[in-house]
């Protein structure tokens, strides 16, 4: 079983069990804390496929915040017009939260 959920703005695929490392969820989520995303599009329950209209209605998925904030790879951003003397180099890390899919729940 599995939901396509949305979390601020970005589609994940949820399975419960598995780990999911959405972009960071804002400073007042603590370690150890129970969030629930009710933006669910799709919800597959062993060939059983509901699709919402934008989204399944009574369905959202419960998960545990593991940490509230992670680093994630480091991205460099390198511009340069050739022949004119224009180098840059920057770099940036994206803070992410990890949680752990307890449950989906179907309408």
């Amino acid at each position: 079983m599995y939901a396509i959920v949305e979390i601020k703005g970005q589609q994940f695929k949820a399975e419960e069990g598995k780990f999911l490392y959405v972009h960071h969820l804002g400073d007042d989520v603590k370690e150890g804390d129970a969030i629930s995303f009710d933006k669910v599009l799709l919800i597959d329950a062993d060939g059983d496929v509901k699709i919402g209209a934008p989204a399944v209605e009574g369905a959202k998925v419960e998960c545990e915040v593991l940490t509230s904030l992670v680093k994630g790879e480091k991205v460099i951003v390198f511009k340069k017009k050739r022949r004119k003397g224009y180098r840059r180099k920057n770099g940036h890390r994206q803070y992410f939260s990890k949680v752990l899919i307890k449950k989906i729940v179907t309408a």
